[in-house]
């Protein structure tokens, strides 16, 4: 029986050829017009198109819709086509089991498939499934960004994102092996790798970079100064996931490394991230069209304002083709002119879920926004964990907010900063270093978990 292989299913040079790295991706994307990336795009997605209509999803999704192939010319019409999100693929899932029918990647003669899930944070684990082309442009557009960021050849990396069937670590790693030269540590989160071990790590090979999600990064640095190895260890570089946080305690954490925020979700891969000079997140937009949708009527919302990221994945056209997915994740575009000269929108980064969102007394609050609040409080770890509760007599809800202290905390001057930034009172409580771990589940989870519903129990 013969087949392609991986990699003969893939032309690495026109890969190269179509997103550069390296000095090549500088040259190209400050010199190109924004007519000529939309050229570009519009190219792309004509192709992605007439691959969606192949996939069973989407002909349902569209033909629900009364949409024929046709109907959407170009980018313009885009908007046309409707949105769909997590529950919709779960749904499929549920219906055609146990991959759905969202992979376009049946029958004896499909391209080489890589198989994944999500990390479960907002319910299952989502099946994640890659051709060859949608995999390597996925890792090499976190590759090219380290590389802009200023990863060096000389660097070593260390990785906490999880491994087993979660994507993350796994693409990650062929980031940093495939599209670098740096030397490449895959740690893993601290069930994987003990936290003690993870600093161990560090001291003994010299790690000067570490990726990964920011909560768990933060956390180490108080694990190296508990072990008596901080001083052993050199980091320079700090690749995470920012979103709301302060990005200078996570720095002070580290002696000073300087950190950089990305954002992207498994079904996409990276989006964006921010570039040498950190003034905003750099959309890809020869790899993706993103839009910022109203949150309640899904309408686009105008520059600088906040809105739903729904993502069209332009270089995804062989296996599970991704057109209008809604992370769910919310952000604002940056007006202002960036410092590189760059030819992509910038966005803010990531500020919270609009299906995470909890409304007390007529007020929005993310949950998220208190890790901006209490970042460089020195008398907090800069652990919390929120609790829904629901009064059962008058039905009022309440935040209950636990938050980590070293000691000597002022509660009322605490409870009334949290007031002043959330612009809704909060119950709060406090607990000793340690005591919200339990609840996150920070050594065991790539993504701590921050609210808890209790009112659904």
């Amino acid at each position: 029986m013969t087949f392609p292989t991986y990699f003969e299913a893939l032309d690495a040079k026109q890969l190269l050829e179509d997103y550069p790295v390296g000095d090549a991706f500088v040259r190209r994307y400050t010199a190109m017009s924004r007519d000529e990336l939309r050229a570009r795009q519009e190219r792309d997605f004509t192709k992605l198109m007439a691959r969606g209509w192949q996939i069973p999803f989407y002909q349902r999704l569209w033909g629900a819709k009364g949409i024929e192939p046709g109907d959407i010319r170009g980018l313009d019409d885009i908007e046309k086509l409707p949105v769909y999100d997590k529950s919709d693929l779960m749904a499929s899932v549920a219906e055609y089991p146990p991959f759905g029918d969202f992979g376009g990647a049946d029958g004896p003669d499909r391209p080489p498939v890589i198989f994944h899930t999500t990390s479960g944070t907002t319910g299952r684990p989502q099946p994640l499934l890659f051709g060859p082309k949608g995999r390597e442009v996925g890792n090499l557009l976190v590759g090219r960004m380290y590389r802009w960021q200023g990863l060096q050849p000389s660097d070593i990396v260390q990785s906490v994102y999880g491994h087993g069937m979660i994507n993350g670590g796994h693409y990650i790693r062929e980031a940093v092996t495939h599209f670098t030269n740096s030397l490449f540590l895959s740690a893993g989160t601290g069930i994987e790798t003990r936290s003690a071990n993870q600093v161990g790590l560090m001291a003994d090979f010299g790690v000067t970079v570490l990726v990964g999600f920011i909560d768990y990064i933060r956390k180490l640095a108080e694990v190296a100064r508990d072990e008596g190895l901080l001083d052993r260890i050199d980091v320079r570089m700090i690749c995470g996931h920012l979103g709301t946080e302060d990005r200078a305690g996570v720095e002070a954490a580290w002696g000073g490394a300087r950190a950089y925020d990305w954002y992207g979700v498994g079904d996409t891969g990276t989006i964006a991230g921010e570039g040498p000079e950190r003034d905003g997140l750099y959309v890809w937009e020869d790899a993706h069209y993103l839009e910022l949708l109203d949150v309640d009527s899904g309408t686009p919302v105008a520059a600088g304002e906040t809105g739903d990221m729904v993502v069209t994945c332009l270089y995804k056209d062989d296996v599970a083709p991704c057109i209008r997915f809604n992370t769910h994740d919310i952000t604002h575009e940056l007006t202002s002119a960036n410092a590189t000269g760059m030819v992509f929108k910038r966005i803010a980064g990531f500020k919270g879920r609009s299906d995470n969102m909890v409304k007390l007394r007529g007020i929005n609050v993310f949950p998220h926004a208190i890790g901006a609040l209490i970042e460089n409080r020195a008398d907090l770890t800069g652990e919390y964990v929120c609790r829904l509760r629901r009064d059962p007599a008058s039905g009022r809800d309440d935040m209950l907010v636990l938050l980590e202290t070293r000691g000597g905390t002022d509660h009322g001057q605490l409870s009334g900063m949290l007031r002043q930034g959330l612009g809704v009172e909060v119950v709060v409580e406090l607990c000793e270093p340690g005591g919200t771990a339990g609840l996150t589940q920070i050594d065991v989870r790539q993504k701590p978990i921050r609210l808890i519903d209790e009112r659904k129990n």
